[in-house]
């Protein structure tokens, strides 16, 4: 193992440790609780919903797609994941009901700014494909169909 890696390795593991520290002096132990089941709701969500839609949307995008647009697709539908399971707090509104005399809290219309990041998305995966497409088509010799 390298120095730098080891010494990476130890301020992680350091910083997880304060992290933990702090975590149990500073809260009641229900409060922990909480934090356990919110973490295990973390990988249960990752792992069971994300990780299951990804795979079956990769398995499809196999057939569908041509091979030149699958890498594109993997990192566009990646980032679309994470986006979205980061966004489902905003996008519901959870936390105004907590404080509802605090108009600044959750006062966007954060809908349209995920749609607009979807399609940002969207069109940084699909623009090169197309540009690759129309290259090759191009660069085709005449009667071969551009194939």
């Amino acid at each position: 193992m390298s120095p730098g890696r080891a010494v990476l390795g130890a301020a992680g593991v350091l910083l997880a440790a304060y992290g933990a520290w702090l975590l149990l002096s500073r809260q009641d132990l229900d409060r922990n609780l909480d934090v356990v089941l919110w973490l295990a709701g973390g990988v249960v969500v990752h792992d069971l919903v994300l990780g299951s839609v990804v795979i079956a949307v990769s398995l499809l995008a196999t057939r569908l797609l041509p091979a030149v647009a699958r890498p594109a697709a993997g990192a566009g539908l990646v980032v679309l994941g994470s986006l979205t399971v980061l966004a489902v707090p905003f996008l519901g509104g959870f936390g105004r009901e907590n404080a509802p005399e605090n108009p600044t809290l959750l006062d966007r219309d954060y809908t349209a700014g995920y749609l607009v990041l979807v399609a940002t998305v969207i069109i940084v995966v699909v623009l090169p494909v197309l540009l690759h497409t129309l290259r090759s088509r191009r660069a085709a010799p005449e009667g071969t169909g551009g194939r």
